[in-house]
């Protein structure tokens, strides 16, 4: 593989990484209210992508800048699914908005329409268990197929 090749997915995964923040900064505020929790599971998963808290900042007052990309790998796709949700439950109060920016998400993914009313709802019920994006990729699995 070429430098230029390397470069190009690192490039690729960090404008991923902040469509990523942008979707779960729109999830956040979908209800009008930005919480505390919300704003720290931000940071959380800002971090584990690789994202400062200063580009984090940034993102949020200029979200329009950062344009929307689906992630290519299917285990990124899934990881970010269950971001999303988990940004939509972390205040433990669902919003209509929230729960439609959710679906609308699924399906840009590329999940089939028919099965993502299910799929968000397991993934709901996976991280109230406390499990894994991981250990929730098996369990939906056959969802998937």
């Amino acid at each position: 593989m070429k430098m230029s090749d390397i470069l190009s997915l690192f490039h690729q995964g960090s404008t991923t990484a902040k469509s990523h923040m942008k979707n779960l900064i729109e999830i956040a505020a979908a209800d009008g209210q930005f919480h505390d929790m919300e704003y720290d599971l931000l940071k959380s998963i800002a971090k584990r992508n690789g994202i400062s808290e200063t580009k984090l900042k940034e993102i949020k007052s200029n979200p329009s800048g950062i344009k929307f990309e689906i992630p290519a790998d299917p285990k990124v796709k899934f990881e970010q699914l269950y971001d999303l949700v988990h940004m939509m439950s972390i205040d433990t109060s669902v919003h209509d908005e929230e729960l439609k920016l959710c679906n609308l998400f699924a399906i840009k993914f590329g999940y089939k329409r028919e099965i993502v009313p299910e799929l968000i709802s397991t993934i709901r019920g996976n991280i109230q268990n406390k499990q894994s994006s991981a250990e929730t990729m098996k369990r939906v699995q056959m969802m998937l197929v």
